[in-house]
């Protein structure tokens, strides 16, 4: 019997079509069998794998090269015409990426040449179908992209499902380690054992529309959506808090949606509070008749200066007549009613500062993006909140313990209208150092032009960071690694980042690249074979990246860091090359090193030297790099809350480029491709090569110092 293997935290676009094909041929005529274990570790192999495949005479296979084996070996597998079934199992890699644009560009060209085709190769179902329908399967994003869709694709998929009933199981039987996990509640290292009643939980995350989805929304929507979906049988409700037109714009709303989608969140309801601003309007009139609400047109600074010291407002004791009647000019926006708001007459007194008749209804003429000029009042969302979340069944508010102090609140409202209670679980908010996670704030910094815009690779936004080079895995790793815990603390955005070094190292493929200033050009004498090029893999650890061109001449340069540390006569590694042995240095007038002489020495042992260095060979076309590193956009840890004026604590120097020549291969680059640079590190392409340079983004680490 041979044995198929998959480690717990594999990547399910990259397991879920070798697990198929297993399934395939055990479930076949062919006389195998093909049993499938799901390990509940990292990896499964020596060098970070995270597929095995054992077979029955004992010998081992890795990662791509199962599905590989698995076609070779059996009959079942071979059908079809083997290169246009080779050309798509590789193609399939392309599906299983999480960023979304090039995932929607994969999908697109799956989707044309599906025109007219019912298979992906050929007159029937083969390994491509299996690989491609897999990878796409597996993947949260390309699933969210394809219920979107209704072309040749979508056909395709559903008539693959249909007519291979057994493929449910294989997809249970995956996805068990993952339940089992989560019904012991320790997802991601963290405890979720909060005890929370998960029969038919319904959740909801409420962002307001006034600006991009950033880090500390990441939490709560995924926090949200794992409660939700922790058993079967639960709903997660996305109900967009539009009750101020003044800051919302539809842009704001559809970057939220895209931005939930890449995280892999899928509401099973969206709604918005513009939805009910009927049936508040109609329960403030009930709070008011039932004199526990009041009309006031105190203000702001006259407002906040009573409710600190304890002091009745002048309006607290009109009677219900009146406010009724202030209300309904403050709802056809006349002029008379500039300046009123209505109250909730709950204390004056309250220690909880919370409580003293907090504003639950404002004026605002500004037109609606949804509802345009219908309404000129709106509710606060202290008043939207415990309303909506009771009106649209919701069994736990989960939110941030920002807004501990109005829990009390919360429950008043529902109380005094009659409502269903809601129960409340608060945790920490994601703090990071130098880091601003508020609305207002961050709007300043991209009105100030202190960054481009909301994803700046600078701004703690779900945008921001991935075009940093975060991928959606890690970010949820990450985040679900917090748990529900109400510990506050400042989280170091190195862990962020060694998280996501995790993801991409094994799937960057690695190029080379050459400082242009004081850039050192050298002389190779043994190289009798003028230029060569040969090709070598683009990861020495996943073949499945596909291989590149390395150009061999006596003309090469370096890096004038690495030719200043050289010594006459001292043997090297060229890596990539072999060994060479520096017999001479010339310097300019600076003491910089211009030119280098080297003796090729590949007899040497490259474990004796110990420098290894990068080089490029100037006999080939190299392209331009502008490389871009960033720090922080924050010079202070920890802004405190009477750090209002945040201009003193901006870094306008927080953005740094160097330029460099890359070997030709990164001229075939693509936008938000991440690659290795050998021993520069990791970088995210923000521009692909266009005749121009490309535009690298620096990745971090997670390395502090």
């Amino acid at each position: 019997m041979a044995v198929l293997s998959a480690a717990s935290k594999a990547n399910h676009a990259l397991l879920l079509p070798a697990a198929l094909a297993a399934a395939y041929v055990g479930q076949s005529d062919c006389g195998h069998t093909i049993s499938t274990v799901f390990e509940d570790a990292g990896f499964v192999g020596p060098d970070n794998e995270y597929l095995k495949f054992t077979t029955p005479d004992g010998s081992v296979l890795y990662d791509q090269s199962v599905i590989d084996h698995l076609r070779n070996t059996f009959d079942v597998l071979q059908v079809g015409n083997k290169d246009q079934v080779s050309e798509w199992v590789a193609r399939s890699i392309d599906l299983t990426v999480s960023d979304f644009k090039p995932l929607e560009q994969s999908l697109n060209e799956v989707d044309r040449h599906l025109t007219l085709r019912s298979f992906i190769v050929g007159y029937s179902f083969t390994l491509a179908d299996i690989a491609v329908w897999g990878a796409i399967r597996g993947n949260k994003v390309a699933m969210s992209t394809l219920k979107r869709q209704s072309g040749n694709i979508k056909r395709w998929f559903t008539l693959i499902e249909s007519m291979n009933p057994w493929i449910d199981q294989i997809i249970l039987n995956l996805n068990a380690p993952a339940r089992q996990k989560r019904a012991a509640d320790s997802a991601a290292g963290a405890s979720y054992d909060i005890g929370l009643d998960m029969e038919g939980i319904v959740t909801r995350f409420p962002p307001e529309p006034s600006g991009y989805l950033h880090i500390g929304h990441a939490k709560a929507a995924l926090l949200n959506d794992y409660f939700a979906h922790k058993q079967a049988g639960g709903t997660l409700i996305c109900r967009f808090d539009d009750t101020n037109p003044s800051k919302e714009k539809t842009e704001f709303q559809d970057a939220i949606l895209h931005d939930l989608e890449l995280l892999g969140i899928n509401p099973e309801k969206i709604s918005y509070s513009s939805d009910y601003f009927v049936v508040m309007y109609e329960l403030c009139v009930k709070l008011i008749s039932s004199g526990n609400a009041y009309t006031d047109n105190t203000d702001k600074e006259t407002m906040n200066y009573e409710r600190r010291n304890g002091i009745a407002s002048k309006c607290r004791d009109l009677s219900i007549k009146d406010s009724l009647a202030n209300f309904e000019r403050m709802k056809s926006g006349a002029h008379s009613a500039e300046g009123w708001c209505v109250r909730a007459k709950i204390s004056v007194d309250d220690p909880n500062k919370a409580m003293r008749d907090p504003v639950i209804y404002r004026s605002n003429s500004q037109p609606h993006h949804r509802t345009g000029d219908t309404w000129k009042i709106y509710p606060t969302y202290d008043f939207c909140a415990p309303i909506l979340d009771s009106v649209e069944g919701i069994t736990y508010a989960l939110r941030t313990n920002e807004y501990r102090d109005r829990n009390p609140q919360y429950t008043w409202i529902q109380q005094a209208l009659g409502l269903r209670l809601v129960n409340i679980w608060d945790f920490s908010r994601m703090n990071f150092v130098k880091t601003v996670l508020s609305k207002r704030k961050l709007t300043l910094l991209v009105e100030m032009g202190a960054v481009w815009g909301w994803d700046d690779p600078r701004m703690p936004t779900v945008r921001g960071i991935r075009r940093r080079g975060m991928t959606i895995p890690a970010l949820r790793e990450f985040v679900l690694k917090q748990g529900p815990s109400r510990n506050i603390i400042n989280l170091d955005w190195s862990s962020l980042w060694a998280t996501n070094k995790k993801y991409i190292d094994p799937v960057a493929p690695r190029f080379t690249a050459v400082e242009k200033e004081n850039i050192v050009y050298a002389t190779v004498k043994g190289t009798d074979t003028g230029v060569v090029v040969q090709q070598k893999p683009k990861h020495p650890k996943n073949p499945s990246l596909g291989m590149k061109n390395v150009t061999y001449s006596s003309s090469i340069c370096f890096d004038q860091q690495d030719a200043q540390s050289f010594s006459l006569d001292e043997e090297i590694t060229l890596m990539g090359w072999g060994n060479a042995i520096v017999r001479q240095i010339f310097l300019n007038e600076a003491k910089q090193v211009d030119r280098i002489e080297l003796d090729l020495n590949l007899a040497g042992d490259v474990k004796k030297t110990s420098k290894k260095v990068t080089w490029l060979s100037q006999d080939q076309n190299l392209v331009p790099l502008d490389v871009v590193d960033f720090d922080y956009i924050i010079t202070k840890d920890k802004l405190e809350k009477d750090d209002e004026d945040i201009t003193p604590f901006i870094n306008w120097k927080s953005e740094f480029h160097s330029h460099a020549w890359g070997d030709p291969n990164v001229a075939e680059l693509r936008e938000d491709d991440i690659i290795q640079l050998e021993r520069k590190g990791y970088y995210r392409v923000d521009r692909p090569f266009n005749g121009q340079s490309i535009v690298l983004f620096s990745i971090p680490t997670g390395k502090t110092g």
